[in-house]
C-alpha cells in the first residue's frame, strides 16, 4: 500500500468513524429524551390505560403496548438509523445492498428483538409480580441461562435469517483450518461460508457456537482478499479465544453484571417510579422508566466491560502469533482490514474508552511487532 493510498484511507476512516461515533451518542441521548418524556409526561400511564382497558389478559396488553413502544420508537428514530445503517455505507463504498433488502433486514432484526424482548421482558413482570422480594434473584438466573441458550442457538437459527451458509468448497484451507483447530484444541464442527458481500463490503471472520453448533464462519469478502496465511492466523486469533477460556469468562462477567443491574433496580424499586409520578414498577407505564434505567447502567458499565474485552483481545492476538509463527501474516491482515473496513487506526482515548472493545488496529499491530 502506498503512502498516499494510506493516508487516504485514514483520512476516510476517521470521517466515516466519527460520522458514526456522532450519530451513536445522538441516538443514545435521543432515546434518553424520549423515554423520559413519555413517562414523565404521563403519556405512558394513558397508553398503558388504554391497551389494558382494550386487552387482556395482561400478557396480551403487555405485548401489545411493548409492540408500541418499539414501532414509535422506529419511526422517530428512522432518520438517524437510515443515515447510519444505509446512508453512511453507501457514501463511503462500504455496501451494495439495495434499499429493499435494508427494509427486510429492518424488518427481521425488529422482529427478533421483539420476539426476544417479549419473552424475557415478560417472565420479568410475572416474576416481578409474584415475588415481591426475591425477583431480581430469579430474573437474574433466568437471563444468565437466556443468554447462553441464545449464544449457542444464535449460529443455527438466527444467523441464517440474515445470511446464507455455502458449503466451503477451498479443500486444502478447510484441512488447514481443522489442523489448527486440533492443535489448539477446539472442536469445530464444521466451517462455512457466508455470503457477507449481498450487504458489506467489510471483512469478518467468527468462530460462534457452543456444544454441537460451534461453527467456523468465513466472510467471502474476506476469503477474495485475504491469503490463506491470513486467515489461518485470523482464525487462531479467535480459536485462542475458546483456549483461554474468554466466551466463559465473558459470560460471567455478563452475569455478574445482569444480577448486580437487577440487585440495584430492586433497590430503586420504590424510588424509581415515583421520579415518574408511577406507584410500582409492576405497572406497565414503568415499561419506560425500565428500558431508562438499563440505558444508563449500559453507559455506566460498558467502559469496564471494553476494557476487560481488550484485555481478552490482546491475549488472543498473542495466542495466535505464537501458535502460528505467522507474525508478517498477522499484521497484513491487520492492514488490509483497517482499509476495508474503514477502522479508525488511532481514536481519542475517550472514544476507545467508551466504544472499543478491541485494540485500535494501530495498537495491534504495534503489540504483534514486539512478540
Amino acid at each position: 500500500m502506498t503512502l498516499e493510498k494510506k493516508h487516504g484511507y485514514s483520512s476516510q476512516a476517521k470521517q466515516y468513524s466519527n460520522h458514526k461515533y456522532a450519530v451513536s451518542i445522538l441516538q443514545t441521548v435521543f432515546l434518553i429524551v424520549i423515554l423520559s418524556l413519555f413517562a414523565g409526561t404521563g403519556a405512558a400511564n394513558k397508553l398503558a390505560g388504554i391497551v389494558s382497558g382494550i386487552f387482556s389478559p395482561f400478557f396480551f396488553a403487555f405485548a401489545v403496548y411493548l409492540g408500541i413502544l418499539y414501532f414509535v420508537y422506529f419511526l422517530v428514530d428512522f432518520p438517524l438509523n437510515f443515515y447510519q445503517s444505509f446512508i453512511l455505507e453507501h457514501r463511503y463504498f462500504l455496501t451494495k445492498q439495495k434499499i429493499t433488502d435494508w427494509f427486510k433486514d429492518q424488518a427481521k432484526g425488529g422482529g427478533v428483538f421483539f420476539i426476544l424482548s417479549f419473552i424475557s421482558l415478560s417472565l420479568f413482570y410475572y416474576v416481578m409480580g409474584h415475588s415481591p422480594q426475591y425477583w431480581w434473584i430469579v430474573i437474574s438466573l433466568f437471563w444468565i441461562f437466556f443468554s447462553i441458550v441464545l449464544a449457542q442457538i444464535a449460529p443455527v437459527v438466527i444467523l441464517p435469517l440474515f445470511f446464507k451458509y455455502k458449503p466451503f468448497t477451498d479443500e486444502g484451507l478447510k484441512q488447514r483450518i481443522m489442523i489448527l483447530a486440533e492443535k489448539m484444541g477446539v472442536n469445530v464442527c464444521d466451517v462455512y461460508e457466508i455470503d457477507f458481500s449481498r450487504k458489506t463490503l467489510k471483512a469478518n471472520a467468527a468462530f460462534l457456537g457452543i456444544g454441537k453448533t460451534k461453527r467456523v464462519i468465513l466472510a467471502d469478502t474476506l476469503l477474495n482478499k485475504y491469503s490463506p496465511d491470513e486467515v489461518e492466523v485470523i482464525l487462531a486469533h479467535e480459536f485462542a479465544h475458546y483456549k483461554y477460556g474468554h466466551m466463559w469468562l465473558l459470560l460471567l462477567s455478563n452475569a455478574a453484571s445482569i444480577i448486580a443491574s437487577f440487585y440495584i433496580l430492586f433497590c430503586m424499586r420504590n424510588f424509581l417510579p415515583g421520579i415518574f409520578s408511577l406507584n410500582s414498577l409492576t405497572e406497565l407505564a414503568a415499561l419506560p422508566v425500565v428500558f431508562l434505567f438499563w440505558i444508563v447502567w449500559g453507559i455506566l458499565v460498558r467502559p469496564l466491560e471494553n476494557f476487560v474485552s481488550r484485555c481478552f483481545e490482546r491475549q488472543a492476538d498473542a495466542g495466535a502469533i505464537r501458535t502460528t509463527g505467522l507474525k508478517d501474516s498477522f499484521i497484513s491482515s491487520m492492514e488490509k482490514i483497517a482499509g476495508q473496513n474503514l477502522a479508525d487506526r488511532k481514536p481519542h482515548p475517550l472514544i476507545k474508552f467508551f466504544f472499543f472493545d478491541h485494540p485500535p488496529i494501530d495498537e495491534r499491530i504495534e503489540f504483534a511487532k514486539k512478540i
